[in-house]
């Protein structure tokens, strides 16, 4: 348990320095872990709801703060190339994150013109029209890119290491609020980069 715990420490502190550096990054993360944690109620009251607020609002949001607006040059923070950092981030780096959203792209242009393409990933009772089917489809799309990148995980490192993230990744939302709640603060004050006080005081102590 105490390895788990560490592991899980570790990529949610490697996430939080490589990859959220921009307060506007921070801010539309802020705004995606609120709707994530809608997304789980609406999980126990309508599952396609709960996947067309997943992808629409919590996906589109986070992915968009880590292409447009997070720094993708050299990290001076870390000391390190960007490079260097999509080849060991551990979840889904830039590029398999272009094909997961060109996966998600399709489902809605298929549900509307070709839904008979899909259907058989859904239930019936979610097939009453093409939202609710994108929705749901959504949803196992979402579990699908979670259990598969576990599973890649697993085979490139170690399960221990897969379930972590995936735990990581599940809880995001509670912890980004912990962690985020006052960028859009920091972002009105015009503060458009964090200044990873902590980040560089934590490398310096390591190194000292």
């Amino acid at each position: 348990m105490n390895r788990f715990l560490d592991t899980l420490k570790t990529q949610r502190w490697d996430d939080h320095r490589y990859y959220h550096q921009s307060r506007i990054n921070q801010s539309l993360h802020f705004v995606s872990a609120i709707s994530f944690l809608v997304a789980y109620v609406y999980l126990f009251i309508d599952p396609a709801v709960s996947g067309l607020i997943g992808w629409l609002i919590s996906m589109s949001t986070r992915q968009s703060g880590h292409f447009f607006f997070e720094p993708q040059g050299f990290d001076h923070v870390n000391n390190v190339s960007n490079d260097y950092k999509e080849a060991v981030k551990v979840g889904y780096n830039l590029h398999r994150k272009v094909v997961l959203i060109a996966v998600c792209v399709a489902v809605p242009v298929l549900a509307f013109f070709h839904p008979q393409w899909i259907t058989w990933a859904a239930p019936e009772s979610f097939e009453t029209s093409a939202w609710r089917l994108t929705g749901i489809v959504w949803l196992f799309l979402g579990a699908a890119g979670l259990l598969f990148r576990v599973g890649q995980i697993w085979q490139q490192k170690s399960l221990l290491e897969g379930i972590a993230w995936a735990t990581k990744i599940i809880t995001d939302p509670v912890h980004d609020i912990m962690l985020y709640h006052r960028a859009p603060l920091y972002l009105l004050r015009g503060e458009l980069l964090d200044p990873m006080e902590h980040v560089k005081d934590e490398l310096a102590g390591q190194h000292s």
